[in-house]
C-alpha cells in the first residue's frame, strides 16, 4: 500500500509511522499494493485524532477515531476499517470496476453477511418544498432533527442541511 502520512498540530514521529505500518499493515491482505491510504494525525487540546481515507473508484473507505492516546486511536481505526471492508464487501465490489483495488483471494473468499446486512426498516415520503438554506435550518431546528432535505429556492436542486459541532450548520449540494 502507498501510505500518505501527515500531521496537523503534531509532528509525525518515527514511532507513529512504525505504528501505522504495523497496525494498518494488517489491511494489506485486503488491498493491492498500489492502493493509496491517506493517514492524517491531529491534536486539539487533549484529543488525539487519526483519520484514515482509502479512495477507490466510485467509493471511499474512511474512518476516524479520537482518544487520549494516539496509539489507542490507531488500534480503534484499524478495527473500524476492517469491519467496513468485510461488512460491505459485496456492495463495494463491482467485478468490473472496484475489483482492481482488492486482492483476488479476498474477493473470492466467502463471508457470512447475515448479521451485518444493512436493513432499511422504515421508509418515509414527504413533499420537498422550495426554500432557502437558512429557512431549512430553522425548519430542521423546529423538527428537532440533525439534518433536513429540501429543494433550494435559488438553484431548484435538492439539498441537505445538517448540524455540525459548535452549533453551526452545513449544506450539501449536488455536483454534476
Amino acid at each position: 500500500m502507498n501510505y500518505i502520512i501527515s500531521g496537523k498540530n503534531i509532528d509525525v514521529t518515527d514511532g507513529l509511522k512504525e505504528a501505522i505500518y504495523d497496525k494498518l499493515g494488517r489491511l494489506e491482505k485486503y488491498f493491492n499494493e498500489d492502493t493509496k491510504m491517506i493517514v492524517t494525525f491531529s491534536v486539539e487540546k487533549e484529543r488525539q485524532k487519526i483519520e484514515v481515507t482509502i479512495p477507490m473508484k466510485g467509493h471511499i473507505i474512511r474512518a476516524e477515531q479520537v482518544s487520549d492516546d494516539m496509539y489507542v486511536s490507531i488500534d480503534m481505526v484499524v478495527e473500524i476499517i476492517e469491519r467496513q471492508v468485510t461488512r460491505y464487501k459485496k456492495k463495494l465490489i463491482d467485478k468490473e470496476q472496484d475489483a482492481a483495488f482488492f486482492q483476488d483471494n479476498f474477493i473470492d473468499e466467502e463471508v457470512d453477511y447475515d448479521e451485518d446486512e444493512i436493513q432499511i426498516i422504515r421508509s418515509k415520503r414527504f413533499a420537498v418544498k422550495p426554500m432557502y438554506p437558512e429557512d431549512a435550518c430553522v425548519q430542521m431546528e423546529l423538527l428537532g432533527h440533525n439534518f433536513f432535505v429540501f429543494r433550494n429556492a435559488e438553484t431548484d436542486e435538492v439539498n441537505v442541511v445538517y448540524k455540525r459541532k459548535g452549533n453551526t450548520y452545513g449544506l450539501i449540494e449536488p455536483e454534476f
